[in-house]
């Protein structure tokens, strides 16, 4: 296909920002209120972003609710929760920006839960000292994208939907805009840019049963940014929530709350055993997300599990009102994906891929990655979670890093002499799009995404081992293999298939870095289960940094402040539903 006969237009502004969630709005709105030009593209409808699925809540040590809470306390429970993992730089940061990025949330309109007196009503939420987790009902990330939106909106940003981002334009390790096209028409975007943020989500797609819908969270942050020249922190750490659902396949994974089992919910075999009281018989249920998924995995696969590979969740004896008033969500869910009452019937569920604790290598100040003026925020970036992300933690590390990172672009931008430019880069990334076009091979897009979903559902899930780990890459080499005779057919429908080859080209990269890094992990911490190495190695106390080009690295961990050491202790989880 000729260039010429290809519709292209071409865009300039001072920063790019990439993913339309809630870090990419947040950093956008950063950039305009500082008079910066600021573009953003996302490839689903802002309104439709992955934000809008957080339920649970958002942290700051605020003290509405417990005085005594502090910026150090929330600092030590993170890094703790994180099994020392987390970049204790980042964390700090995180924690004691939190405050602020609850004003902005206020600022913008905002509406939190709140006490009779007009406080912001603050829970607790996994293992956090104190109450310190603010919320809007069940719905808290929704309403976050929704504030964010009608912000974004105020201040005039422009916003392009349904726009897939291919490749960042690099010269000399310097970023220089990023090439895409449009899902719906296939028109072409070259667009220049002296900053790009990276904000386009994880990974966790690339398991069979995940809570990422369709087409979201399938590597193409890690991808965008390996490709340009930056690498990967701990891809192997990624979180698995206990429940979600099995049906319907188009549904699998879509999450049950964890407050079903904070209400009460109990956890069944297929005998009717209740198995918690074996794995944690003093929580049971209320036990910690990786401890009831790795209980749950274990039932399935000792053959404890239903026909369909999952166990019960059973709120049944609840009174029908705790149900309807306290898990709505649940209730409509189930109704609507599967006709299940769940006042009268349990919930078939297993455990679900469900968040990208690793992500793209970033300093912790500023979030700049390996290639000068490219950024990375969100589950896209690494340095806060470490092994196990504390509840609630996610959605405050949009809001602080977004307005850093925000300000870091906008005055990277205004640093630059000037802006270069390369021939040849913009020529590559034109012709990867043509080729793929052009492709008319016997393989199926779809099918091979398949494979690899379900090549890391068997080989790299909650428990892992060498040898299935070693299985999996090789499993993945014959499917990379594939990979080259693909076949790419725009309909009239649009350009979804073109997108889908870029997701499986993302998922892909995604899956080496993670089986790779698997298998060099050679301990168990945290979300990382090893059969064949059931302890906890000191040594490991280190990030894996990985890259096609230099492999994995070893990267020690900064030490953590005495002011916050101190504060790290054993939480009470007694009442409380640990996330």
């Amino acid at each position: 296909m000729a260039t010429n006969m290809v519709k292209e237009q071409k865009i300039s502004t001072s920063v790019l920002v990439i993913g339309t969630g809630g870090s990419g709005l947040r950093a956008a709105i950063e950039l305009a209120e500082q008079g910066v030009d600021v573009l953003a593209v996302g490839k689903r409808p802002r309104n439709d972003a992955h934000t809008s699925l957080a339920a649970g809540g958002i942290n700051a040590a605020l003290g509405t609710m417990d005085e005594e809470d502090s910026w150090q306390q929330h600092a030590a429970d993170t890094i703790k929760e994180s099994y020392y993992l987390a970049n204790p730089n980042t964390v700090e940061i995180v924690a004691r920006g939190a405050a602020r990025g609850i004003e902005d949330l206020e600022r913008y309109g905002m509406g939190f839960a709140r006490e009779e007196d007009g406080r912001i009503s603050q829970r607790f939420f996994g293992a956090h000292k104190f109450r310190r987790t603010a919320f809007a009902g069940d719905y808290t990330g929704l309403e976050i994208q929704r504030t964010l939106v009608r912000r974004s909106e105020q201040l005039d940003i422009p916003i392009m939907d349904s726009v897939y981002i291919t490749r960042l334009l690099v010269r000399d390790n310097q970023v220089f805009g990023a090439y895409g096209f449009d899902i719906n028409t296939g028109t072409r975007y070259l667009i220049h840019a002296d900053a790009v943020i990276l904000a386009a989500g994880g990974h966790n797609r690339i398991w069979r049963r995940t809570s990422s819908r369709r087409d979201e969270n399938t590597g193409d942050s890690f991808r965008l940014a390996v490709d340009a020249g930056a690498r990967l922190r701990d891809p192997e750490l990624v979180q698995f929530h206990p429940s979600g659902i099995i049906e319907p396949e188009s549904a699998a994974g879509t999450l049950i709350s964890e407050a079903a089992r904070g209400e009460g919910g109990v956890l069944r075999n297929a005998l009717g055993e209740r198995f918690m009281e074996r794995y944690d018989p003093i929580r049971k249920e209320l036990s910690t997300r990786d401890r009831v998924a790795l209980a749950a995995y274990t039932e399935i696969k000792e053959g404890r599990g239903t026909t369909n590979g999952g166990v019960w969740l059973d709120v049944s004896h609840l009174p029908r009102e705790t149900i309807m008033d306290r898990l709505p969500r649940v209730y409509q869910t189930m109704l609507e994906v599967q006709m299940l009452d769940i006042t009268r019937d349990p919930i078939e569920i297993a455990p679900t891929a469900h968040y990208s604790m690793g992500g793209v290598w970033v300093k912790p100040e500023d979030h700049s990655t390996d290639v000068d003026g490219l950024y990375a925020i969100g589950e896209a970036s690494s340095g806060l979670h470490g092994a196990n992300r504390l509840g609630g933690n996610s959605l405050i590390e949009l809001l602080v890093f977004g307005r850093i990172v925000g300000r870091a672009a906008a005055d990277y931008s205004a640093s630059l002499c000037a802006q270069p430019r390369s021939v040849e880069a913009i020529a590559q990334a034109r012709s990867e799009i043509d080729g793929l076009l052009a492709a008319d091979g016997q393989e199926n897009v779809r099918a091979l995404q398949r494979a690899i979903r379900d090549m890391m559902t068997e080989h790299a899930g909650v428990v892992r081992d060498e040898a299935g780990l070693k299985m999996g890459l090789a499993k993945l080499h014959d499917i990379e293999e594939r990979m080259a005779s693909i076949g790419i057919h725009p309909d009239i429908a649009g350009y979804q298939d073109l997108a889908h080859a870029f997701d499986l080209m993302g998922s892909a990269l995604a899956a080496r870095a993670t089986l790779e890094a698997a298998i060099e992990r050679r301990e168990t911490r945290g979300c990382h289960n090893r059969s064949d190495y059931p302890e906890l190695d000191p040594a490991l106390q280190v990030n894996l940094v990985w890259s096609p080009v230099t492999g994995i690295v070893r990267e020690l961990i900064p030490a953590v402040p005495a002011e916050i050491q101190k504060l790290i202790q054993e939480v009470s989880t007694v009442g409380k539903l640990v996330e």
